[in-house]
């Protein structure tokens, strides 16, 4: 999965992805830093895969991944090419959803590219550019669709929906927040509409803000209001922090994110908001050969969730033997014993995989 980290230049968006990725990218106190865009991959925690990797004691142990992408800074204009936009714009297509950070953190040693901290009109800029960018390819989409209604009739439904589309966008709101079945979303998202993709955005606040009451932080709770109008996730979070745990031990970063009564860091919480926003759960696969997670979305079936190991167990599914990690755990961790009290099961091809199913598949070459 790709996670875009995109925001105007100079939000602390290098910042945090470097704090999150420790990839080393490069970030300093000008527009335009970021050019080329950095990639960072980072292990998703999963505590059940280490505790089979203890049962297990397995030769090789692949948690499941995230790509973060820190995306060059947007000006105003880039749907037109201004600044990087051309790029920008490119990058943001390819990725699964987006992390839109937002300055909320007043500092005169900062500068920022408007003069100003203002998280609404920060978010507005880069949401118009976007949308600058869907309208272009929408219209283009409905003048095709509009020609093939003449010829036949049930095209002409089609045409109608991208057309109320359109007038949801020329009011500035973004295509997911655009009211519609979900017969009508998968019409739409025929379309690579770069407001559709899910969004969270990521408040960067001071130390002193971030640790106090948010409820009465103004810049904040800008975005909140934003995120719940246009049906975004939301959550605060300070690239300062972050930087200063990634330098350290995982005791040490336990110890200080207990002294500002957080129970996790940033990244894991990103990881569990992105899973939450894109419906992604994990089922795991375990032996002494290999212990590992692997991602798909929520309601997959048994034999797509089989060919996400190799598509020739998608071809060739039988069955999967399955059993819940929970199961699992209460018979000590022993597949023999889960077998003896019956809870092993056999499941075919209509079987929806559930979070934390371990999993054995059964297939034919």
């Amino acid at each position: 999965m790709k996670l875009g980290m995109v925001g105007l230049p100079n939000v602390g968006k290098s910042t945090l992805f470097n704090a999150l990725t420790n990839a080393g990218a490069e970030s300093a106190n000008y527009p335009f830093c970021t050019i080329d865009k950095n990639v960072g991959i980072v292990s998703v925690p999963d505590q059940r895969l280490e505790k089979l990797a203890e049962i297990y004691q397995p030769k090789k142990f692949t948690p499941a991944t995230l790509q973060f992408v820190d995306i060059a800074g947007l000006v105003k204009g880039a749907s037109k090419g201004e600044g990087l936009g051309n790029r920008f714009l490119a990058d943001i297509r390819e990725m699964d959803a987006i992390i839109h950070v937002v300055r909320c953190f007043e500092d005169d040693n900062i500068v920022h590219v408007d003069g100003s901290v203002n998280p609404a009109r920060d978010i507005e800029v880069i949401n118009l550019e976007l949308i600058f960018s869907d309208i272009e390819l929408l219209e283009r989409r409905i003048d095709k669709t509009v020609k093939l209604a003449k010829g036949d009739k049930k095209y002409a439904a089609d045409a109608e929906l991208l057309k109320n589309l359109l007038a949801h966008l020329s009011d500035g709101k973004p295509a997911r927040s655009f009211d519609c079945s979900d017969e009508e979303r998968a019409v739409i998202l025929e379309t690579p509409l770069l407001t559709a993709k899910p969004v969270i955005y990521a408040a960067n606040l001071s130390e002193a803000d971030f640790s106090g009451d948010l409820s009465a932080q103004p810049h904040y709770q800008a975005v909140r209001q934003i995120a719940e109008a246009e049906c975004a996730a939301v959550f605060p979070i300070c690239a300062q922090i972050e930087s200063e745990i990634a330098g350290m031990s995982e005791e040490d970063q336990e110890m200080f994110l207990s002294e500002l009564g957080l129970e996790q860091s940033g990244l894991n919480r990103i990881i569990q908001a992105s899973y939450s926003l894109l419906g992604l759960i994990s089922f795991l696969t375990g032996g002494s050969d290999e212990c590992r997670a692997w991602t798909i979305t929520r309601g997959t079936k048994a034999p797509q969730a089989a060919g996400k190991i190799h598509t020739d167990f998608e071809k060739g599914f039988i069955r999967a033997e399955v059993i819940s990690y929970d199961d699992f755990m209460a018979c000590g961790g022993s597949m023999a014993a889960a077998k003896e009290k019956g809870l092993v099961r056999m499941e075919g091809k209509t079987y929806e995989v559930a979070d934390g199913d371990i999993i054995t598949f059964h297939f034919t070459s």
